[in-house]
């Protein structure tokens, strides 16, 4: 996991908000690429050479990584006594896992899908027990669940689970559409998908001067609005057999849209805890973010291919109405984060 230090890092050496907003900003707006200039990128390498050569970049990058990584100076001595919750890891990691599988078992055994979903729900419940039964005796647990006590970081990382959520979903259902339905190749796809790429790069970096002006929340509710705009632009061209570029407004709307709250919601999740907590609350607010990414594939593509509807396009668009009824959930999350924020807390054990 290589976003959670990153957030820690950040927090530790930017710590008033427009400092911070524009550092994870930065962050934002390159994962964001990351993820939305993959499809052009794999697109692009895998028709020109092949689907291997796509796998041998990925390891390539990864190595980049690692040496880059090696000149990282860390702000905080490590404590290798600390131990470590390997039991925890291994249920919540589990718990996770059958969940998702759970919802992509459903468009083949829905009683499959079902146990699934009720195993990765005992599983986490187990998972919650037994950090408290941990915690209660005096024992190092993966989290503290009083990091769940804060009303306005509770909120924010519903609304980062929801913007995730939205990516993910968004390029799977209208990626496997350009391609399956309007025929479209790889490459093809990925230009048509640089809109939002644009977007998010374009309001993620906009994120310092934006947090000088306005409120996070006020930052996230825009970013809410704008998306979730864009995804129901991309619902009405669901009748247009013309012009790819028919999605570009759409996608831009998206982009545009998610990296202008990305950074604000990563930001008040973050401040509301204290300096002691930025590693334990950077790692559940990644956990959260990811957790997002896998139910937006995983919801999409479900949808896409349990054959719910008579046409490859009215499943597109059941799975781009889906997605924006996500957002406007993420909406209603936004406006309930309290609009003066409490000053951070160093939560105790339970």
């Amino acid at each position: 996991m290589l976003i959670p230090p990153v957030y820690i890092l950040t927090t530790l050496l930017f710590r008033d908000v427009p400092s911070r907003a524009r550092a994870f900003g930065i962050i934002s707006a390159l994962g964001g690429i990351g993820a939305a200039a993959g499809p052009l990128l794999g697109g692009l390498i895998t028709s020109a050479i092949s689907w291997r050569a796509a796998f041998a970049f990925q390891a390539l990058v990864i190595v980049v990584i690692v040496l880059l990584g090696l000149r990282i100076k860390d702000p905080v001595a490590a404590d290798p006594d600390r131990p470590f919750d390997t039991g925890g890891a291994v249920l919540s990691a589990l718990g996770l896992v059958l969940l998702v599988l759970g919802i992509l078992a459903t468009d083949n055994n829905l009683w499959l899908a079902l146990a699934l979903v009720v195993c990765g729900g005992l599983v986490l419940l187990w998972f919650v027990l037994s950090t408290r039964t941990k915690e209660r005796a005096g024992r190092e647990a993966l989290v503290s669940l009083s990091l769940f006590r804060n009303r306005t970081s509770n909120l924010g990382m519903v609304t980062q689970n929801a913007q995730w959520l939205l990516l993910s979903g968004v390029s799977f259902v209208v990626s496997a559409y350009l391609q399956v339905v309007r025929g479209y190749d790889a490459i093809e796809t990925g230009v048509i998908f640089s809109a939002t790429t644009l977007g998010l790069m374009g309001s993620s970096l906009a994120a310092e001067r934006l947090a000088r002006r306005l409120q996070q929340r006020t930052l996230i509710l825009a970013g809410f609005v704008t998306t979730i705009a864009g995804v129901l632009l991309l619902l009405f061209l669901v009748p247009d057999r013309g012009s790819p570029w028919s999605f570009v407004p759409g996608l831009l709307l998206i982009g545009l849209g998610l990296g202008t709250m990305l950074t604000p919601s990563v930001n008040i999740v973050q401040s509301s805890f204290g300096e002691q907590k930025q590693g334990e609350i950077s790692g559940v607010s990644r956990s959260v973010s990811n957790l997002g990414s896998s139910l937006g594939t995983a919801v999409a593509g479900t949808i896409l291919v349990a054959g719910l509807t008579a046409t490859p396009e009215r499943s597109y668009a059941l799975a781009i109405a889906v997605l924006a009824v996500i957002g406007g959930a993420g909406l209603v999350a936004a406006v309930a984060i309290p609009r003066q924020p409490a000053e951070p807390l160093e939560p105790q054990p339970s």
